[in-house]
Formats: structure tokens, sequence, C-alpha cells
């Protein structure tokens, strides 16, 4: 019953004319987060299983308790609470060794890109996420600056957010993880979350939804943020294909077309 009252609430702020259109996206309550990449969606719940949708219905990945997980173009990658690295191979979360990671993201051209809970960032090139197969160590090039998230996209821009809510752009090379000095970006953030196609979002410490537009060759980093209105606190997002994936901190999912 919480869940259908959440979601009634959010059937309220449709027609707030914030430029986009929202559905109820299928369900797999409580959702807490969820990731977006090359047409696959995955999602972990509150109770720290994984989940990968085809249709309407999500289904188990694999049996690893995880806090996070993300796919991209080196497949399905996540982190359990140990902070320990995975990655999905033939129905199961393989482990990883040689470094721990509190948040993990594969959505850039292979490579991998991750924190660690003292915020130190870490990046494993493409060669090395595709050749992981089995259980081995893994070797992770660290990268200058602190942030609590990261996030990159195919056109190697990459986004992250310090633990005081700073917002962060670079690019990173895939093949070599060699990285650009991170360029302040203005605004305030819990997390961030970049497209396939390098669009931008936002989730900020109130729940509120931004997207970053001015996007360029010219001015990569953007120019300003615009607000997404919704009556309800969003915890989570994700953006893939002209789709935008909330999660609320209800925990219920929504899919908005802009």
């Amino acid at each position: 019953m919480k869940a259908v009252a959440v979601f009634l609430l959010f059937l309220s702020c449709l027609s707030l004319g914030h430029g986009w259109t929202c559905k109820e996206a299928p369900q797999q309550f409580p959702a807490a987060q969820i990731d977006a990449g090359q047409g696959k969606v995955v999602l972990r719940d509150r109770h720290s299983r994984a989940y990968f949708l085809s249709g309407s219905h999500w289904y188990r990945l694999g049996s690893v308790s995880l806090k996070h997980v993300s796919v991209g173009d080196a497949g399905i990658w996540g982190v359990d609470t140990a902070n320990r690295v995975y990655k999905y191979i033939a129905g199961e979360f393989v482990r990883s060794n040689g470094q721990s990671l509190s948040q993990v993201d594969a959505g850039g051209v292979g490579q991998i890109v991750g924190v660690t809970k003292s915020d130190t960032i870490h990046c494993l090139k493409s060669s090395a996420a595709s050749a992981f197969k089995q259980v081995g160590t893994l070797r992770w090039n660290l990268l200058p600056g602190r942030l609590n998230y990261v996030t990159c996209s195919p056109t190697n821009r990459c986004w992250g957010v310090s633990s005081a809510g700073q917002i962060y752009y670079t690019t990173i090379s895939p093949t070599t993880c060699k990285i650009r000095n991170w360029v302040r970006v203005s605004g305030s953030a819990k997390m961030v979350e970049v497209g396939y196609d390098g669009s931008v979002f936002v989730v900020n410490s109130r729940g509120q939804v931004f997207q970053r537009t001015g996007i360029s060759s010219r001015t990569p980093q953007g120019t300003r943020w615009s607000y997404i209105r919704m009556c309800v606190s969003a915890s989570h997002v994700s953006y893939d294909l002209g789709r935008l994936w909330i999660v609320s901190k209800g925990g219920i999912i929504l899919q908005c077309f802009h």
C-alpha cells in the first residue's frame, strides 16, 4: 500500500509543465539505485539484490549482495557492502582482487571508474576490464582528486561529486586512463549521472533533479542547470537513449521522456 500511495503522488506531478512526460516504470520495490546504458537497465534494491530489466519484468542477477551496480560497454559491474568489486560473468558476479571500491561505473568506452570510501578515484583500462573472465587480481590506476561518486560516458566525458557536494568534470582515456584536470562546475549535488550521449543529470541533497544544458564541443561542461520539477524527492537517476530513470526516496521507479 505504501508503494501505491507514493506512486499516486507521482501522478499528480506529471502535469507540472517541467518538459518531461513520465510514466510508471516496471517496479521492483523498494528500489534504491538504477543504472542504464546501451539499452540495458540494471537495478539494486534496498535488500542489496541486483536485477536486470527485460520487457516489463525485473530478473535477479546472480546471488551476490551489492550496494551499487552499473552497466555499460564493459558489461555489468558492482560492489558489495565490503567494497569488493565484481563483474557479472556467465550468470554470476565474479569477484576481482586488487582494489576496494564503494561505487563503480561502467558507462565509458570499456573502462571502469570508481571511488573508495576514502574518496580516492580509480580507473581500470578498457583492455583489462574486457579481459577479466575469472577470479583474479586487477590493476587499477589511481587518478588525481577526491570524489565520492564518479560516472563516465562513451564520449570519454566524466563527471563526479565530492563529499562536500561539489561537482566536477573531466575527460579520461579508456585505453590509458590518462586524465585531464578536473574542472569545477557550478552547483551542488549528492550524485551525478552522464548518459550514453553525454547528457548529464544530478540529484541534490533535497532530492531535486537537474539537467545540465549548453553542453557542446566548445563547452563540454555545459553552461547551466535546468530544474526538472517533481513533487516527491528523488534518490537516484540514470539516463539512456532518451529515457530518464528516476528512483524516488520512497523506492518507486519512474521512466520519463523529454
